[in-house]
C-alpha cells in the first residue's frame, strides 16, 4: 500500500487532492460492493430519526390544522432536494473515506470550523430537550426544567459510555422510527376519520402556497427544512463512514473514551485508481447508498409528515386559538382522548416525548461529531478524536443545563440564528459540494447532469430562503 508521501509526488488520482492544508490521500482499492443490503441499512434511518423533531410533530401538523392538506406537497419537494444534497455528501465520502467537511477544508483550512461553529450556534438552546420534557409533563406531571436537565445528563452518558457511539445512536433511532410507524398504524385505524381519508387526495389535487393565512417565511421554512437541514445533512459523511460504506471501511469508528478501544488512523482519507474493477465496486456502493437513502430517510420522513398532518387535520382542523408551539400537541392529545379514549391520548404523548428525546440525542451527537472531526483533521491531528468528541458532548450538555437553570426563556437572538443558520449553511455547502465533487474525484464518478442541476437548484433555493427568512425575522424585531 502506498504511503501519503509516496502518492503526494505521484501523478494520477491523488494529484487532484489539494494539499496546501491537508496531506495527500493514501491509494487503496475500493472495497467489495455490498451483497447483504439489510446489514448495511442504518444511516438513512438515523437521518430520519434525528430529523423527525418538532418540525414534523408540530410545524406541519399546525399548518394542516390551519389550511388543511394543501401544503403537504412542500415536504416532498424539500425532502427530494435534501436527498440530492445528502447523496453528494455521501458521494465524496464513499470515494475517499473523508467527510465532506474535510474535502472543503482542502481548499480553505477553516471551512470545517466555519460549519462546526454555525452548527453549535444553531443548537445551543436546548429546545429539543425542553420539547420532550414538556410532553413528559403532560403524561406524568412534574417540573419541565428538572426533567429537561435530567434528559441532557442521560444524553451525555449515552453518547460517552456506549462502546461504539454509532451503534448506540442507530439502535435508538431504529426504536424511535419503529414506535412512530406503529403509532401511525394504530392512528389510521382508531383516530383518522373517514372524511379525512377522503380528503387525502388534496395533497396532489389542490396544492397551493397559503401565504395569506400563514405568512411567507413560515411556509418556505417548512418546505426547505422538512426532514433534516443545516449541519445534520453534513454529518451523513460521518454516519456512513462509521457504518463502513465504500472507502469509509478503512476508517475506524468513533468509540467511547471510557469503554471503547480507539484505533490509530490518519486524519485524511484515501483515493482509488479508476480501474474497471474499482469502478464496478464503486457503482455497487453508489447504487446501494441511493437505495438506502430513498427507502429510509425520504420515505420515512414523508410518511411521518403525511400522517402527523393527516391526524391534525382529522382532529383540530378549523379550531381557533391553536399556536405553532409544543402546546399544540397538548390540545391535539385532548381531542384524541375525546374521540378515541384517554389511552390513545397518553400513547400519543409518550410516542411524541420519546421521539423528541431521540431527536435530541442525535442533535447532540451530530453537533459534537462534526466539531470533533474538524478539530482532529485540521487543528490537532495527534488528538484522540473520541476524547475530543466526549468533551464537546458534555460542553453542549453543560451549556444547555446552564441556560435552563438560569430560567431564560428562549432568547430572540437564538430564534433568529436558528431560523437563518440552517438555510445559510445549505446555501454555502451546496456550492462547495459542486467544487469537491467536480474537481477532486476521478472523472468517471464526478457529479454531472441532473444531480449537478439539483445542486444548483439547492444553492439558489437556500440562498433565497436565507435572505427572505432573515428579512422576516429582522422585521419582527422592529415591530
Amino acid at each position: 500500500m502506498a504511503t501519503s508521501d509516496d502518492v503526494g509526488n505521484k501523478p494520477g488520482v491523488a494529484a487532484a487532492f489539494p494539499t496546501r492544508y491537508l496531506s495527500s490521500p493514501q491509494i487503496r482499492d475500493m472495497p467489495d460492493e455490498p451483497r447483504n443490503y439489510w446489514r448495511l441499512i442504518g444511516p438513512g434511518i438515523i437521518a430520519a430519526g434525528v430529523g423527525l423533531a418538532s418540525g414534523e410533530f408540530v410545524l406541519f401538523p399546525y399548518i394542516a390544522s390551519q389550511v388543511g392538506l394543501v401544503f403537504v406537497w412542500a415536504a416532498f419537494v424539500g425532502l427530494i432536494t435534501q436527498y440530492f444534497l445528502n447523496m453528494e455528501i455521501e458521494r465524496y465520502t464513499l470515494a475517499t473515506g473523508e467527510t465532506a467537511l474535510t474535502g472543503f477544508s482542502r481548499y480553505w483550512r477553516h471551512w470545517g470550523l466555519f460549519f462546526a461553529i454555525l452548527t453549535y450556534f444553531a443548537n445551543l438552546w436546548p429546545g429539543w430537550a425542553t420539547s420532550s420534557a414538556t410532553l413528559t409533563t403532560y403524561i406524568f406531571g412534574g417540573n419541565r426544567t428538572v426533567i429537561a436537565v435530567c434528559m441532557l445528563i442521560v444524553i451525555g452518558l449515552i453518547l460517552t459510555l456506549a462502546p461504539v457511539v454509532y451503534v448506540a445512536l442507530e439502535k435508538a433511532q431504529m426504536v424511535k422510527v419503529a414506535a412512530v410507524l406503529t403509532f401511525f398504524v394504530i392512528a389510521a385505524i382508531f383516530a383518522v376519520g373517514a372524511s379525512a381519508w377522503s380528503d387525502l387526495p388534496q395533497v396532489v389535487t389542490q396544492p397551493r402556497l397559503p401565504i395569506d393565512e400563514l405568512g411567507f417565511a413560515l411556509l418556505l421554512g417548512a418546505l426547505a427544512f422538512a426532514g433534516a437541514g443545516g449541519g445534520q445533512n453534513l454529518v451523513q459523511s460521518n454516519w456512513i463512514r462509521d457504518k463502513g460504506y465504500g472507502m469509509g471501511k478503512y476508517v475506524p469508528r468513533l468509540v467511547s473514551p471510557v469503554t471503547g478501544q480507539p484505533e490509530a488512523a490518519p486524519s485524511t482519507g484515501y483515493a482509488f485508481e479508476p480501474t474497471p474493477e474499482n469502478l464496478k465496486r464503486w457503482r455497487g456502493w453508489w447504487k446501494f447508498a441511493n437505495i438506502e437513502q430513498l427507502s429510509t430517510f425520504v420515505l420515512i420522513t414523508f410518511v411521518t409528515i403525511l400522517f402527523t398532518s393527516l391526524l391534525a387535520y382529522s382532529t383540530v382542523f378549523g379550531r381557533d386559538g391553536l399556536e405553532n408551539s409544543i402546546g399544540f400537541l397538548e390540545i391535539e392529545g385532548q381531542v384524541l382522548a375525546d374521540r378515541v379514549g384517554s389511552w390513545f391520548q397518553y400513547l400519543f404523548w409518550i410516542i411524541g416525548a420519546f421521539s423528541l428525546f431521540a431527536a435530541a440525542l442525535g442533535i447532540v451527537d451530530y453537533t459534537s461529531r462534526l466539531a470533533a472531526d474538524v478539530i482532529k483533521t485540521s487543528y490537532a491531528r495527534g488528538a484522540n478524536e473520541s476524547k475530543v468528541y466526549a468533551l464537546l458532548v458534555w460542553g453542549l450538555v453543560l451549556i444547555g443545563i446552564i441556560v435552563l437553570l438560569a430560567g431564560f426563556s428562549q432568547p430572540i437572538v437564538l430564534l433568529v440564528i436558528s431560523a437563518v443558520v440552517g438555510g445559510f449553511m445549505m446555501f454555502v455547502y451546496s456550492a462547495l459540494l459542486i467544487l469537491i465533487n467536480r474537481r477532486i474525484l476521478p472523472e468517471p464518478i464526478r457529479v454531472r447532469g441532473v444531480r449537478l442541476g439539483m445542486l444548483v437548484w439547492a444553492f439558489l433555493l437556500f440562498g433565497v430562503l436565507s435572505v427572505l427568512t432573515l428579512q422576516d425575522r429582522i422585521g419582527q424585531l422592529f415591530e
